[in-house]
């Protein structure tokens, strides 16, 4: 087995550069072009891989020894950033007022550009080909399930398919991961109530669609206490409740939005239809009446118990990189690997980004987080150890 880590030394200060250069410059879902560019450009210098861009709009896939013929391996990483107002004071802060990479993406490009260019050191070793998807629009975009539809896992077949996040919450060096669900399936519900608007003194000639509403909000929460079981994790949330125009007129109308959080579809479809007899029977029973809107999102990420078994006896034959592999509880957030996942054996890992000496570490999706560089080494030795095996 060749030796991956002098490799990785040579490259980490160019890929650091990188990272902080994607950091500076983000970009939205579907609007990577700048990123995806700088991408194909390095690619292009190695003048190893097989390029296909413009995949789902401004994704990337990049193939190394696609002559090859054992199985393939893919391995993935998201590009886009989020609408946040950047606030972590580093010197390579967002130079983009109202988006910044608070979610780690960034990172996770920087680890597989840096894994390609090792394994296109390495490409004597390898004995079928590598797939890399730089994918575009995880963030909400369901940019991982435009790649598959365009046949990202096809020309070569993909066998195994493996991706990261940064995870604020574990420390440097210790990898997370789950045979199993993952993470959830990520829905969402609108509900509309419609009731008599009037004078908000005479409460008695309307129907309130706020007091209706109301009730609603509550009811909703039975569900997880009432209508599942204890150890059958799920979240309803309510996050929107609009409504109303002046302090003394009753509207006619409001409007509930919020999200569904299950580690099953038959869990999910039983809070649907949870959610949408509670909503029409208590407006129903209050005079009014309720439109509900159920919209399924990103489906649970569910990780084959072979592949997990692949990356666990993996990374125990790394040296002081990887200093604890650990299972972790099912997650209630979204994750789009989930349509990778569903069409091949599929693995989601989280990489530590705490320092061990730190009392916290911001958290995904706060303004102030910033991907860990001392984090980047590792998962480039993750990802090409994962590849260099894959074979063995």
């Amino acid at each position: 087995m060749p030796s991956v880590q002098p490799i990785i030394d040579r490259y980490l200060p160019e890929i650091i550069e990188f990272r902080h250069d994607l950091h500076r410059n983000p970009e939205l879902g579907y609007q990577e072009t700048e990123t995806g560019s700088k991408v194909v450009k390095r690619l292009n210098d190695c003048g190893s891989f097989e390029i296909q861009t413009g995949v789902a709009k401004t994704g990337i896939i990049a193939t190394l020894g696609s002559d090859k013929p054992g199985r393939a391996i893919a391995l993935r990483a998201d590009m886009d950033c989020l609408p946040i107002e950047e606030k972590s004071g580093k010197a390579w802060s967002s130079e983009r007022p109202g988006l910044m990479h608070a979610c780690g993406h960034d990172g996770h490009t920087s680890c597989l550009l840096g894994t390609a260019l090792v394994l296109s050191e390495l490409s004597d070793s390898l004995k079928g080909p590598v797939k890399f998807f730089f994918q575009p629009a995880e963030e909400g975009g369901a940019g991982g399930e435009k790649m598959v539809a365009e046949g990202a896992l096809k020309n070569p077949d993909v066998d195994m398919v493996f991706g990261l996040h940064g995870w604020p919450s574990i420390n440097l060096g210790e990898i997370t991961t789950c045979k199993g669900p993952m993470m959830a399936n990520a829905d969402e519900f609108e509900i509309t109530i419609h009731g008599r608007g009037g004078h908000a003194a005479r409460p008695q000639k309307c129907i309130d669609p706020i007091l209706v509403g109301s009730q609603v909000v509550l009811a909703l929460q039975s569900i997880a206490s009432r209508s599942t079981a204890p150890e059958d994790s799920i979240v309803i949330t309510v996050a929107q409740f609009q409504g109303g125009s002046a302090f003394n007129i009753i509207p006619d109308s409001i409007y509930l939005n919020g999200t569904i959080r299950t580690l099953s579809t038959e869990t999910q479809r039983l809070v649907f239809d949870r959610i949408r007899t509670i909503a029409t029977s208590t407006a129903e029973a209050m005079g009014a009446t309720a439109d509900v809107n159920l919209i399924e999102g990103y489906p649970v990420l569910s990780n084959a118990p072979e592949a997990v078994d692949y990356l666990q006896s993996t990374f125990k034959e790394i040296d002081h990189s990887v200093t604890q592999v650990e299972s972790v509880f099912p997650q209630l957030v979204g994750e789009d690997f989930s349509y990778f996942a569903q069409q091949s054996p599929a693995c989601f890992f989280g990489l530590g980004l705490k320092p061990p000496e730190a009392d916290r570490f911001p958290q995904l999706h706060q303004a102030d987080f910033d991907f860990n560089d001392d984090a980047l080494p590792i998962g480039i030795r993750c990802f090409s150890e994962l590849a260099l095996r894959f074979w063995d």
